[in-house]
């Protein structure tokens, strides 16, 4: 998705040589994820000549915000706790972010 998002429309070979740039991946692999995520209503799909383009259905942040939560659902049962507890001692936040953590925490309980 970022890399459609960046480019804005894409065919599955630009996002393939996207990715292949920065690590292995197969093109069938690129393939079936953009299948998955047009199926899921994420991407749209026209046919240009012989491929197909790709555009983003929805906006960044609506689509991640559905991924979260379907990440959430399925991993951690529908709980959030578990995934912030997670990344609070698995010591993936910096000391900025737990800050900013923080300051949302306390604005929401205003």
């Amino acid at each position: 998705m970022k890399v459609v998002w960046r480019l804005g429309t894409a065919t599955v070979r630009d996002v393939y040589e996207t990715l292949r740039a920065q690590r292995r991946i197969a093109y069938t692999t690129v393939m079936t994820m953009m299948s998955i995520l047009e199926a899921k209503g994420y991407l749209r799909k026209e046919r240009v000549k012989r491929a197909f383009l790709y555009r983003p259905a929805r906006p960044e942040r609506v689509v991640v915000t559905s991924m979260i939560r379907e990440f959430v659902n399925r991993v951690f049962d529908g709980a959030s706790r578990p995934l912030l507890v997670h990344l609070v001692k698995g010591r993936r936040l910096s000391a900025g972010e737990r800050e900013e953590l923080l300051r949302l925490i306390r604005e929401t309980k205003e």
